[in-house]
């Protein structure tokens, strides 16, 4: 039997809720076990549900879905959340994947894409069309520096380090890098520590950020 998939759904159109509750009542293994329609009661709300994920609206009445985007993943670093939105550009869609997304839907697409981005934000993986995907990386690479730098992985990382990075932002566990590496476990974890020291970082978020910006999910 399928574990259930608790989801809240924040948005601030009672209608648009109804119709992403008809349609993941479709799929059983999905439950949704809450819903908002603004930044304030969102925050309260998931609080009290910890849901294992939450379908987020930007366009928030009292406080945005970017604030509470930020709060939730200040509070809860593991907390999975797709973001629902109209507006698809480039600096609207950065934006949204610094503050801790772990996916996108434009909102004319969700009949489409729904289940296909809630699989595969639940087994891990970040969620972006293809064409969202180069708008980040491409946004991600005009902040590259010209020359070497004291954040610079060539610099700073061992090849080995690089190659835990990579794994890791890509969504993968500890358990699963070490799986791929052929090494254990606690090995994994030790890079993962060693690396986080050297570039002084505490989020899986800005370890995102910072693979993108060096290039290195395009090695």
């Amino acid at each position: 039997m399928e574990q259930t998939i608790q989801i809240m759904l924040v948005d601030d159109h009672a209608l648009l809720r109804s119709g992403l509750k008809l349609l993941l009542q479709k799929k059983p293994p999905f439950k949704v076990v809450g819903e908002a329609a603004n930044g304030i009661e969102a925050l309260r709300l998931y609080e009290d549900l910890r849901p294992h994920l939450l379908i987020l609206d930007i366009s928030l009445p009292r406080l945005d879905g970017i604030q509470v985007l930020r709060e939730i993943k200040l509070r809860h670093e593991e907390a999975k959340v797709i973001v629902l939105t109209m507006h698809e550009d480039e600096d609207y869609i950065t934006s949204i994947m610094q503050a801790g997304a772990s996916g996108y839907i434009p909102k004319a697409a969700v009949d489409e894409e729904l289940y296909t981005a809630i699989d595969s934000v639940m087994n891990g993986y970040m969620y972006l069309r293809p064409k969202e995907t180069k708008t980040l990386i491409s946004s991600m690479l005009k902040k590259v520096p010209k020359e070497a730098d004291s954040r610079n992985p060539y610099v700073i990382l061992s090849p080995r380090e690089r190659e835990v990075l990579r794994f890791l932002v890509r969504g993968y566990s500890l358990a699963e890098t070490a799986k791929a590496l052929t090494v254990s476990i606690k090995t994994v974890d030790t890079h993962k520590t060693r690396m986080m020291n050297k570039l002084n970082i505490s989020k899986k978020s800005e370890l995102i950020e910072y693979a993108l910006e060096y290039r290195l999910l395009i090695e």
